[in-house]
């Protein structure tokens, strides 16, 4: 019975990262960027699904409230605001930066592949073991750590995303008052 439970598991998890691997690729493939963005939210919940699989359900729980929900609120946002038509009005001119993003792609797809195959786990191990987790719940201990020990980079995380939304509705009503 638990060698089923284990093998549902592997197989939503592998289910799940390749359908974040496929809508990531699809996401920056797209022309629309609104399309791209839907299909951010799809990677969104596939990574979140994971986390679920990994047994980090906080985490998961933040990774749909957070990124997919205000996040992408925010990019949909700022894409109406700034009204990106002029992407679409580019065409196919331009081949050359298409190389070198290309080439770009294939240079850090292959140091991510060389990162997986020389992984060693040699690094410091936490305060929590898995036993101190089961006691505690992930809740408590990612607040404990999030709000205690990096309180300072959480606010300066906060205050830099409100400085982009003000920054694109600044961006976006200079545009409309030089347009009348």
């Amino acid at each position: 019975m638990i060698g089923i439970g284990l093998g549902f598991k592997w197989f939503i998890f592998v289910v799940m990262a390749l359908t974040a691997v496929g809508a990531s690729i699809i996401m920056v493939t797209r022309k629309n960027p609104i399309h791209s963005a839907l299909w951010l939210i799809v990677t969104f919940f596939s990574i979140a699904v994971l986390y679920v699989t990994l047994n980090a359900t906080f985490i998961a729980v933040a990774q749909v409230m957070v990124y997919a929900g205000a996040v992408m609120m925010l990019v949909i946002f700022v894409i109406m605001l700034i009204h990106l038509e002029w992407g679409a009005r580019l065409g196919h001119k331009k081949s050359f930066p298409k190389l070198i993003g290309s080439i770009i792609t294939i240079i850090l797809f292959l140091q991510i592949l060389a990162g997986v195959y020389t992984y060693s786990n040699t690094g410091q191990h936490g305060i929590y073991t898995a036993q101190k987790l089961a006691e505690i719940g992930n809740t408590r201990a990612v607040g404990t750590v999030l709000y205690g020990k990096y309180a300072f980079a959480f606010e300066i995380a906060s205050i830099l995303l409100l400085v982009g939304i003000v920054g694109a509705v600044l961006l976006a009503r200079k545009r409309k008052e030089q347009e009348r």
